[in-house]
């Protein structure tokens, strides 16, 4: 089983917690979009039933003030029928809109899994990149270290030339010993 949930938190689980849209959405957005994705249940369910069932109710309202019970009966029979038409169209366009709720759910899956793939692949480019980033510098950095134990190196051989050779003081003792054989 999962975790207890604390009765006394502000968070409670939601099955649209992952769904980022639910929130992004306001309720006219939220409206809109399910008119463009199920155009009959509201046309049917609105403008029918609705239109009946309020229609039912005015003439059973104008029956009753003038005292025709029969027409009043009737016009209440037309709102149950207009209610019950509304019902029926609601629960057949949950029927006929639900295979494309599902084909729905399956291409956003689709492209939620392309997303995923296309933030992977530009991730593994990043990485990549900095790879051949990282390298490029380290090879810079290499030949800037060879270059500078080349020099400190040519630097040693003079100074190790000029050791062997003597300072100034022993050139002219050099000079004089040659001088005097």
């Amino acid at each position: 089983m999962g975790e207890p949930v604390n009765p006394f938190t502000k968070e409670v689980p939601s099955s649209f917690a992952d769904n980022q849209q639910y929130f992004d959405e306001s309720r006219w957005q939220k409206l809109g979009r399910r008119l463009k994705e199920e155009p009959l249940i509201p046309l049917v369910d609105f403008v029918a039933g609705c239109a009946v069932t309020c229609w039912a109710l005015w003439g059973a309202t104008k029956s009753i003030r003038r005292g025709d019970s029969y027409n009043a009966q009737k016009m209440f029979r037309m709102r149950l029928y207009g209610q019950f038409f509304t019902i029926v169209a609601m629960v057949a366009g949950s029927f006929y809109y639900n295979s494309d709720r599902i084909l729905r759910k399956e291409y956003e899956a689709v492209v939620q899994e392309r997303k995923a793939q296309e933030k992977r692949s530009a991730w593994i480019r990043e990485l990549e990149a900095r790879d051949m980033e990282e390298k490029d510098w380290r090879e810079k950095v290499e030949k800037v270290t060879e270059k500078r134990l080349e020099d400190e190196e040519t630097a040693r051989i003079k100074e190790e030339a000029r050791a062997r050779e003597g300072g100034p003081v022993t050139k002219a003792v050099k000079g004089l010993k040659d001088r005097i054989q």
